[in-house]
């Protein structure tokens, strides 16, 4: 990743929001099965990296819910602004105001990077409704084969730096499927800071330092809560993850105090394992892994 600086007065101005971009991408799917499934993407990201999962588990029964985090969609003035419990209260209030409020089956979360960390939040906090978690390349630190900049420069998400900083996105953008690759390169390439018209189908091709530092804090706070965690939890990882190595999941594994866990290494993907070859071998797992926690379940 290269970093570019930017002192447009946009960065310093609080924005208007102009209205979400990504409004038609959220996911909403009705199940026949009696239980549901609710999918977080990543930071910066959008649902349209989790599709491939929600159509598998729908077609199995599940109903499936992927919410579109806070701002995202907006412009990156108006994301960079964001605060990591502005993420977890969207997908919080699936449950609390939304489609989720009154649904009486088994509920399991899922997420990718980020959103791994708020679905185990999600399920802490809700432990009387939540009942597993599958963790999909989760991320605590940066330490993958493609992120060098992270020793150097994640000390800018400590420092006033951060505000006017961001991180552009280079290949291979998370993604091993070379076909992918090359259609997200076709869109990032050349795309300036501003742009957002292609947000809702390929996510920021810009990361601001702010919401590293944001990543920081929801990791501080997390991490001491894993001891206390005791649901289900799955860890589903790239063992060539090109932005957070196979330690991130270790990490949770050893730390988590669940007593029914599980590490799924995956040997032809990188990051983004909901979109990557092996997407359709991460719906099966998951799929295993919810179904057994239900016939365990059962009365």
């Amino acid at each position: 990743m290269s970093v570019v600086f930017s002192l447009d007065k946009r960065n310093f101005k609080p924005p208007r929001p102009k209205g979400d971009l990504l409004k038609d991408v959220s996911i909403s799917l009705k199940g026949t099965n009696g239980a549901m499934v609710i999918l977080i993407h990543g930071m910066t990201g959008t649902p349209v990296e989790m599709k491939s999962l929600a159509t598998h588990l729908n077609k199995k029964g599940y109903s499936v819910i992927c919410p579109v985090l806070a701002n995202h969609g907006e412009e990156i003035w108006i994301l960079k602004r964001s605060r990591w419990q502005d993420f977890y209260k969207s997908v919080r209030d699936v449950l609390v105001n939304g489609e989720a409020k009154d649904f009486k089956g088994p509920i399991f979360v899922s997420g990718l990077s980020l959103g791994a960390l708020l679905g185990l939040l999600l399920a802490d906090e809700f432990r009387d409704r939540i009942h597993g978690v599958s963790c999909l390349a989760p991320t605590l630190f940066y330490d993958g084969w493609n992120t060098p900049f992270a020793k150097y420069f994640l000390p800018l998400a400590y420092t006033p730096i951060k505000h006017i900083s961001y991180f552009k996105e280079e290949p291979p953008y998370g993604i091993k499927n070379e076909l992918i690759q090359q259609r997200i390169h076709k869109y990032y390439e050349n795309v300036k800071l501003g742009d957002i018209d292609n947000v809702g189908q390929y996510g920021y091709p810009y990361f601001p330092v702010t919401l590293l530092h944001e990543l920081q804090l929801l990791v501080k706070y997390i991490t001491k809560k894993f001891p206390g965690m005791r649901f289900p939890v799955q860890l589903i990882q790239a063992k060539d993850d090109d932005m957070t190595s196979v330690k991130n999941s270790k990490f949770i594994y050893d730390n988590i105090g669940s007593e029914e866990k599980e590490i799924v290494l995956l040997y032809n993907s990188y990051h983004v394992v909901t979109a990557d070859h092996e997407r359709g071998l991460v719906a099966e797992k998951m799929e295993e892994f919810f179904t057994c926690i239900m016939k365990k379940n059962r009365p």
